[in-house]
């Protein structure tokens, strides 16, 4: 009998995406062949501890308790493929063949993680270090799209260090009103507002920084959100455009993910072939510009139905069933298990060939 390769799901984490996590991780341990694959997974608290959690039926990810469940685990190096450790009695789990990092926000799709593994020797889907960590920082993500000339919305960027410089008046001057403000480092439009006059801009301004010490404030684009996914390393390839019709004000966490209602999604875009064309070769240059490997969904502003504007990229994107990043692909002919079985072979071919680079003199 042919062996399965043993996928550690890693799940949970510190940030406030940390309830995302949870059910997009369900989803690709349902979702994942189990004739091929053995899951184990593997929960981060919001403290930040590694726990192994065995169980897992129809109740979970619900009834999971990550602070209280599971047994405590460390990595531990290994020549080919690092060993999952458990603490207690230092018992071997694995070694494992490779890991899903299914983290969304910052210690875990910043690079910090990847980092980590990257160091255990551990093959890992997605980008790696530094694509993980530019695709987080949305600062540095920005200034990397204009300079390769992509267009972009203009934006300013403010630390907490030097909150007291913010006015008021000068950014309205340079932006206009309406604008965005949001940290620099989080996803799911956690800590992002719209703001349209002084009062809203200062209890703006205090939401951001509770989040991270850098903060963006970008000028409004009028237009359609089209999303695009991409898949690949070297060579990658991009799905059919999607278009998100919010119901709300603009496509916040709670259209996103509390308000069944919140959004439509238009799956494929409808899109003249030569804007779908144009998404679709400009989410490949984002993809290869910001230094990504394996997937990622890269979101656009679509103004007066011509230009068409990067708002972000996700490394790690949304992998519940109605997330855009799997549906994109589904209509695109890959379907959702088929998609997790080319990204955990995305992840091995990269591993294989990094092993053979050489590191040292």
């Amino acid at each position: 009998m042919k062996r399965r390769f043993r996928v550690a799901i890693l799940f949970g984490g510190k940030s406030a995406e940390h309830e995302i996590s949870l059910q997009s991780a369900k989803n690709i341990v349902e979702a994942l062949d189990k004739k091929k694959y053995q899951p184990i997974l593997i929960g981060i608290n919001k403290k930040g501890q590694w726990s192994l959690n065995e169980a897992l039926d129809k109740r979970w990810p619900k009834t999971i308790k990550l602070n209280k469940a599971g047994k405590s685990l460390a990595l531990a190096p290994g020549r080919k493929m690092g060993p999952l450790v458990r603490l207690s009695g230092q018992e071997r789990v694995g070694p494992v063949d490779v890991v899903f990092p299914v983290l969304h926000g910052p210690f875990g799709e910043d690079g910090t993680v990847q980092g980590l593994l990257k160091l255990a020797n551990i093959p890992f889907v997605g980008a790696g270090v530094l694509g993980s960590a530019v695709g987080m920082d949305k600062d540095v993500l920005k200034r990397l799209l204009r300079d390769a000339g992509i267009r972009t919305a203009k934006f300013l960027v403010f630390h907490r260090s030097s909150s007291d410089e913010i006015d008021f008046d000068n950014v309205q001057h340079q932006l206009g009103l309406p604008c965005f403000i949001k940290p620099a480092n989080l996803g799911s439009s956690v800590g992002i507002n719209k703001v349209k006059d002084r009062e809203q801009f200062e209890h703006a301004i205090r939401e951001a920084f509770k989040y991270d010490s850098k903060i963006l404030v970008e000028e409004y684009i009028q237009g359609r959100e089209i999303e695009c996914s991409v898949l690949g390393n070297d060579d990658p390839i991009a799905s059919l455009p999607g278009e998100i019709i919010p119901r709300h004000e603009f496509y916040s966490y709670e259209a996103k993910y509390l308000d069944e209602k919140g959004a439509a999604l238009q799956i494929p875009a409808k899109l003249p072939a030569h804007i779908s064309k144009e998404v679709q070769d400009l989410s490949i240059k984002t993809f290869k510009t910001l230094c990504c490997e394996g997937m990622a969904r890269v979101d656009f502003f679509l103004k007066d139905h011509k230009e068409l504007f990067v708002n972000e990229l996700n490394t790690i994107p949304g992998f519940t069933k109605i997330s855009m990043y799997p549906k994109l692909w589904e209509a695109s002919g890959i379907s959702y298990t088929e998609l997790i079985d080319r990204l955990i072979q995305l992840a091995l071919e990269r591993f294989k060939r990094d092993s053979k680079l050489k590191t040292s003199l």
